[in-house]
């Protein structure tokens, strides 16, 4: 098994997807994984550092974390499924 990626590799793929789909879009933080560690099981053990990055992006500023279609506060506790989303992005989101 592969290391795990570090914290600048799993922002780089959070940007990389994010900025692929546009602001109109988001990604789900499972596709990040799983571009990170491909195989049928190895990126599930990603999932929380994928969302501890997501959410310091979204701290600075250069994402969004999105409930039900929605901009959450980076600041507040998020729970539950979270979509992402370039910063400035709007509309409805799959």
């Amino acid at each position: 098994m592969s290391p795990a990626p570090d914290q600048a590799a799993i922002a780089a793929e959070i940007l990389r997807q994010v900025q692929a789909v546009g602001p109109s879009r988001s990604v789900s933080p499972n596709d990040i994984a799983r571009a990170l560690a491909p195989g049928e099981e190895n990126w599930r053990p990603l999932l929380g550092q994928v969302r501890v990055v997501a959410i310091r992006l979204a701290r600075e500023g250069r994402i969004e974390v999105l409930r039900k279609g929605k901009p959450v506060d980076p600041e507040a506790e998020i729970r539950g499924v979270i979509r992402l989303r370039i910063a400035g992005g709007a509309g409805e989101t799959p």
